[in-house]
């Protein structure tokens, strides 16, 4: 029997022997060293070495007789008390002497290639059973870090075998259909990253909310990770996008700072602490711009590995840590991702509330889903046993202690914890929605309260009182109908923006620039221009405070808007997205902050000061040069040249070439690298002057509620005329008819992006006869319009 096997001799198709741990370590270690990633040395005991050790104590029918009181329905108490006798039995048991020494030797030759005399190792339990495809849990077994010396790493040793059975293994097991006796423990012992000194995390192929593909998913704060994984701490998050960065761009589609208020270190004799962070530390990120890529690139490497080995797409979700010594990036861990792995993406779920409630707490959305229940609010694992089945699970964070009961709720809301925390990653696999980082979650709400958890409409999960009304609707995606025109999706919120492009769609027709400006930026874009030069005292504070890191002012906006515009593009790559140029009114933009002090006061701002007549005058071309910056930088910077321009309200000829020559001047022309820009068709004069807008666009997209506002001449804004108010009127359907006709004469492109198709069916039909080349639909509308498009 092999007591030990060292990294460099274990394959996966070893897993029966190394655990599924061990087994993506020696993979790694054999087959991507040679193509760059970085991969701690180390060996594994072997399944053999723990039924060795079982054998040799004489303990198997003890264990059995203890196991057989627990299964898959016992109490919370009994499942407790068995896993305590178990861990004490092994606990008590001594290591064979063989098995000792091959350890001790192992040891010692690792010490020697890092020419050390005892050198500091990560010490990991890895089950035999664990990490296969449809059956991975986070923590099932014990970890224990900076093991320094041989009597510690003989003492840990016996601490990770009896860890198999910890209570949430037991149950897991039980859950699971697993046999107890047939799962061995394996050990990795590792060379220890000192990540102490540096920054540690976690990271996915893949989005792990919306499963979107083509994203690395990176989290990162200061210290060991046992903390991140907790979920004690709020870590920085970036999103990266794949299939630019391996053309050499630099798509990192966001970067959220996180509070990262603790981290861990080490101690001496292998035990750990948690400290305060620095708060100058806090306001920074924990890794540079080029070591998120970097992480990126290992991402992409591993996946694209174990996608080969499994003849087919394998997410993974990896473990890293960077060096303080050296300041190098390793993975210590990576595993296939079991949740959106395992869907084949032949059905569209769509949640929604009917009715909305009065807020009482937000923090991160997990799961994509809505549910109702009565909270449980329970501080510490030792009270789990008071927990009721189909009660919404409140607490400060969870570890693997809480599992037992986390399967049982119809939520899960938690004080701390990013997107990667085991709250979050244990409600992914269980399918039950989580809010995860509330700050006081657990405070603010009261045992037994009715509540309701949306985590349906975006990153942001808002839990409202009471217990209220949601649909939900299930649509098969390999059934629906291939429609008659291009179908597109208007679309605002890059937050939801992964989540919908699972939306059977042929790009985006519509990205409302202004909705990022508002949400994301909400600082007046001549306020930041002007910032070193601004004398309203009170004003440059509260910009300050709001752009807190950006020495320059205007980096602030060309950054939160290029990310914004950049994971909309990403998320509809390769297809068009033809993102709107800022399209707010006097008021809308006064309404930001600093916008008193640049907006005129209008009668009518729906006809005044707006769109394409801004972009060149005095007033506003400085802003215009942002946001062209921004549309730049995502284009040249990212890769994404499926990104379009389009120019709103764009009165007359003149104006439109005006527009032209600014983009120019910012750097933007049109047809240098693919760059198309369209322009709305929303006043009377683009439908007359059609042929002439032709001349110096690449299309038009039909803006149907301006147009159908300065046809009729009505405010859309006014209650008294709005009856009639109707994108069907024969006048309406004139010009559109009209304009089509003129574009197709042309040889230009022209889609509607207006409200029209999404609210009447039959307009869809109208515009599919006239023969338009693309509809963009609100999401809700998409398949609904599909299916309703089938029959023509």
């Amino acid at each position: 029997m092999e007591h030990v096997l060292w990294f460099e001799q274990i394959r996966l198709d070893d897993l029966p022997r190394v655990g599924g741990k061990n087994a993506s370590l020696g993979e790694m270690y054999q087959t991507l060293t040679g193509r760059g990633v970085k991969i701690p040395n180390g060996f594994a005991l072997t399944a053999e070495a723990y039924w060795h050790f079982i054998d040799k104590s004489n303990l198997r029918d003890r264990m059995r007789m203890l196991l057989s009181r627990v299964n898959s329905q016992s109490d919370v108490r009994t499942l407790q008390e068995t896993g305590e006798s178990l861990r004490e039995l092994l606990l008590g048991a001594p290591l064979p002497e063989d098995l000792e020494k091959a350890v001790l030797a192992a040891y010692a030759r690792l010490s020697a290639d890092y020419g050390r005399k005892d050198v500091d190792v990560a010490v990991r339990s890895s089950a035999t059973a664990e990490d296969l495809p449809n059956a991975s849990f986070a923590g099932q077994q014990e970890t224990f870090l900076n093991i320094n010396g041989e009597a510690q790493l003989l003492h840990a040793v016996k601490e990770c075998y009896a860890s198999l059975f910890t209570d949430r293994a037991i149950s897991y097991r039980n859950a699971n259909g697993f046999d107890h006796m047939d799962v061995a423990l394996s050990i990795g012992v590792q060379k220890m990253v000192r990540s102490d000194l540096a920054t540690s995390g976690v990271m996915f192929s893949i989005d792990t909310e919306s499963g979107f593909k083509d994203v690395v998913l990176i989290n990162a704060a200061y210290g060991l990770g046992e903390p991140l994984v907790q979920g004690s701490v709020t870590p920085d998050e970036f999103l990266v996008f794949k299939p630019t960065l391996t053309n050499g761009f630099h798509p990192i589609l966001k970067k959220k700072l996180g509070e990262k208020a603790t981290r861990m270190i080490y101690e001496h004799g292998g035990k750990t602490a948690t400290v305060s962070v620095d708060p100058a530390l806090r306001d920074r990120f924990s890794i540079s711009d080029e070591e998120v890529l970097q992480l990126a690139r290992y991402a992409i490497i591993i996946e694209e590995h174990y996608s080969q080995l499994h003849g087919g797409w394998t997410p993974m979700d990896m473990e890293w840590a960077k060096d303080g010594e050296t300041g190098e990036l390793f993975i210590v861990q990576a595993r296939p991702e079991t949740i959106h792995g395992q869907n084949n993406g032949l059905t569209y779920t769509e949640y929604r509330l009917e009715k909305r409630g009065k807020i009482l707490l937000t923090g991160t959305a997990v799961g994509e889903k809505i549910s109702s229940g009565r909270t449980r609010v329970i501080r510490s694992v030792a009270d789990i046993n008071q927990f009721v089945a189909g009660d919404i699970l409140v607490t400060e964070r969870t570890d693997p202690d809480w599992e037992p009961i986390m399967r049982k709720s119809k939520g899960i809301i938690t004080d701390q914890g990013g997107r990667t925390c085991h709250a979050a990653i244990v409600s992914r696999e269980l399918g039950v929605p989580a809010i995860v980082g509330t700050g006081d979650g657990s405070h603010r709400l009261a045992d037994g309260m009715p509540i309701t958890m949306n985590c349906a409409e975006g990153e942001q999960g808002i839990v409202y009182e009471g217990a209220l009304p949601f649909e939900v609707q299930t649509f098969n995606l390999d059934k629906l109908p291939q429609p008659p025109v291009k179908v597109m999706m208007n679309v605002a919120d890059p937050a939801q923006a992964l989540a919908l492009a699972k939306i059977p769609n042929q790009g985006v027709g519509l990205a409302r620039m202004e909705f990022i400006i508002n949400h994301d930026i909400a600082i007046h874009p001549m306020a930041l221009v002007d910032y070193e030069h601004l004398r309203d005292h009170r004003l440059k504070h509260a910009i300050e405070e709001q752009t807190h890191g950006y020495q320059d002012k205007r980096e602030y906006f060309i950054d939160k808007l290029s990310r914004g515009i950049a994971t909309i593009g990403a998320a509809f790559y390769p297809n068009d997205v033809i993102v709107r140029m800022s399209d707010f009114k006097t008021n809308e933009y006064a309404n930001l902050l600093g916008g008193q002090h640049y907006e005129p006061s209008e009668e009518n701002p729906m006809l005044g000061f707006r769109g394409a007549s801004r972009y060149s005058h005095p007033r506003y071309k400085p802003a215009f040069g942002l946001e062209c910056a921004a549309i730049k930088r995502v284009r040249d910077g990212m890769g994404l040249t499926n990104v379009k321009m389009m120019i709103p309200f764009c009165r007359t000829i003149a104006e439109g070439e005006k527009v032209l020559e600014t983009m120019a001047e910012f750097g933007l022309k049109r047809g240098e690298n693919g760059l198309e820009v369209y322009v709305m068709c929303e006043i009377p004069s683009n439908v007359i002057l059609a042929e002439e807008f032709a001349e110096i666009f690449d299309g038009f997209s039909i803006g149907s509620n301006d147009l159908t506002q300065l046809t009729l001449g009505l405010d859309r804004d006014s209650e008294i005329v709005a009856p009639i108010f109707d994108e069907r009127n024969p006048a309406v359907k004139a010009l559109i008819s009209q304009v089509i006709r003129a574009a197709r004469k042309k040889g230009r492109k022209i889609g509607i992006c207006g409200q029209a198709p999404s609210d009447y069916p039959e307009f869809a039909e109208f515009l599919v006869r006239e023969g338009i080349d693309s509809i963009s639909l609100n999401p809700d509308s998409v398949i609904k319009t599909m299916l309703h498009l089938e029959k023509l």
